[in-house]
């Protein structure tokens, strides 16, 4: 169930790319709920996402009709949340347009890939999203409403865990807490000056026409998307996405004015105003980050040493230390701690550390026991570029089949789950009936369907 609130967003666009490119004629209405219409192509393209993403391409025979009973549910969910007035801002809409958009775009490598393989500009693209991505925030509030008041106690937990056969326990790995304070080494004044005086040069080459501006961004600029781009890129002045000095700095410009230097967090940039259109802005950009020298580096080593001797004398925390120091944009957010990006707990495996600034962490684990921080140790950002940062492996497991002393908390989380779904079941049966639903004759052999257009006759 918690799948409906996300229904729609990803496939829209895929099914959309079939669409333009197979060229579909009339679609056909698969049924009606309140005053919103559900179109045969919107479960065909969710059939066709599921398919894709089936490790061997198969779905279950019924699979329509699961869809179409989570669209059904999610419509209902979505007009109960608008008489309830529950609130859902446009800067939350935008925001996951946003995110949705850097999503495909990084699939497909580039905007101007994007387009050519969809046929739809960004701004297309962003009022296609914002439909289905508003009603399935909607969804979500109306659900949060509904479910917030579900606790779990132990004995239900614990015969949650009995009910399962003892051969289908799950075996898991072993898995790892582990956290990072990272320090990014600050330039020297003199550096700084250097990045700045060289941006103006560029400035000027461009201005008197002895270079082009997309030239210069392939050749120097140190953003790495500007080898592909030439440093264009569109921007929203809502997007939260983009570093705010740089986002003001870029609406500050009228068409074809190039900026003076601007600092962000990534480092100086040059930018140049393309074009505006409305609340949409296309500039380039030439960034270039300050170096750091071995004087820089040898003082963030110093820092973190002596931030990781208070924290192994018990003068702080490794969470307060984070806190206090860390140059990491998610600090505040995760605690210094790496997050599993499947579930987005903090049990992580080995093989989780995909990441290229993370592979040097996976030799630091075997020299460390649970509990233990590491000496400082240099990496490279893609985009801050030098760091250093200590490593602390809070907890590691055995592999093991599941159990109730070493997975409690996963084991509670599947009950709250379960009794959750349970709750939205039963709240579903009760308010259908206060909607108007048709669906045709196709679906209406759909187990949960038939059991809501049965409630429904009987009103």
């Amino acid at each position: 169930m918690n799948r409906l609130l996300t229904l729609s967003a990803g496939a829209l666009l895929l099914c959309q790319v079939a669409s333009a490119q197979q060229k579909l004629v009339a679609d056909k209405i698969a049924a009606i709920v309140g005053d919103k219409i559900i179109l045969k192509s919107d479960v065909e393209g969710e059939l066709a996402n599921l398919e894709r993403s089936a490790p061997d391409g198969r779905i279950p025979a019924n699979a329509d009709c699961m869809i179409m009973e989570q669209i059904i549910a999610q419509k209902v969910m979505v007009m109960q949340a608008e008489r309830d007035s529950l609130p859902v801002s446009d800067a939350d809409v935008d925001g996951q347009i946003e995110n949705r958009i850097r999503y495909f775009e990084d699939l497909y490598g580039s905007r101007e890939k994007m387009k050519e393989v969809t046929g739809y500009s960004i701004y297309q693209l962003r009022e296609r999203f914002r439909q289905p991505i508003k009603e399935g925030l909607q969804a979500k509030a109306m659900q949060d409403k509904i479910t917030s008041a579900v606790k779990v106690t132990p004995s239900e937990v614990k015969k949650y865990f009995d009910a399962i056969p003892k051969d289908s326990l799950q075996f898991y790995e072993s898995e790892l807490e582990i956290g990072q304070l990272i320090l990014f080494p600050k330039p020297t004044k003199e550096m700084e000056q250097y990045a700045i005086d060289r941006l103006l040069e560029f400035k000027k080459q461009v201005q008197e026409k002895t270079s082009d501006f997309g030239r210069l961004a392939i050749l120097y600029s140190d953003d790495p998307g500007a080898k592909v781009n030439k440093g264009v890129y569109i921007l929203n002045r809502g997007d939260k996405n983009y570093d705010p000095d740089f986002l003001a700095a870029s609406f500050r410009l009228k068409e074809n004015e190039i900026s003076s230097p601007v600092k962000s967090q990534f480092g100086y940039h040059l930018i140049q105003c393309l074009k505006r259109q409305g609340d949409n802005i296309t500039v380039q950009h030439i960034l270039l980050k300050p170096n750091v020298t071995r004087t820089d580096i040898t003082e963030a080593t110093n820092k973190l040493d002596t931030i990781r001797a208070n924290i192994l004398a018990g003068k702080a925390t490794f969470a307060e230390s984070v806190a206090k120091y860390s140059d990491a944009p998610m600090a505040k957010f995760d605690g210094g701690m790496l997050q599993n990006k499947v579930n987005g707990g903090t049990l992580i495996t080995i093989d989780q550390l995909d990441d290229p600034s993370e592979r040097d962490i996976v030799l630091m684990l075997d020299t460390l026991k649970p509990g233990g921080i590491s000496k400082p140790v240099q990496f490279t950002d893609e985009q801050k570029g030098t760091g250093l940062r200590i490593v602390y492996l809070k907890t590691r497991t055995q592999p093991h089949r599941e159990n109730m002393t070493d997975d409690y908390a996963r084991i509670q989380q599947r009950t709250l789950q379960q009794k959750q779904m349970e709750a939205r079941d039963k709240w579903l049966r009760e308010k259908i009936p206060t909607y108007y639903i048709h669906v045709e004759d196709e679906f209406k052999r759909c187990n949960r369907i038939s059991q809501w257009m049965g409630s429904v006759a009987k009103q």
